[in-house]
């Protein structure tokens, strides 16, 4: 067996992220952006760091093929972008 890993659940944590950034990342406009993520159109996965990474949350947005990813702290402050 490999080394283990530790896993972190709960407790659940809000992280908001400015919408511009994620519509631009995604090639949309803001209202299109907000639009596609009220219908459910916009896929969210949200990553806690660990280790070195403890307080940073990764959110990557997908939509239509495209992906924007962001490394944000719990203040929703982005550290950078993803490709």
């Amino acid at each position: 067996m490999g080394k283990s890993i530790p896993l972190e659940l709960n407790p659940a944590t809000t992280v908001e992220v400015d919408a511009a950034v994620v519509a631009q990342g995604l090639d949309l406009a803001v209202a299109d952006f907000r639009q596609l993520m009220a219908d459910g159109k916009v896929s969210v996965l949200c990553e806690r760091g660990v280790g070195e990474d403890h307080g940073l949350y990764r959110a990557t947005f997908y939509h239509d093929g495209n992906r924007v990813r962001l490394v944000v702290d719990a203040d929703g402050n982005w550290a950078r972008v993803c490709g």
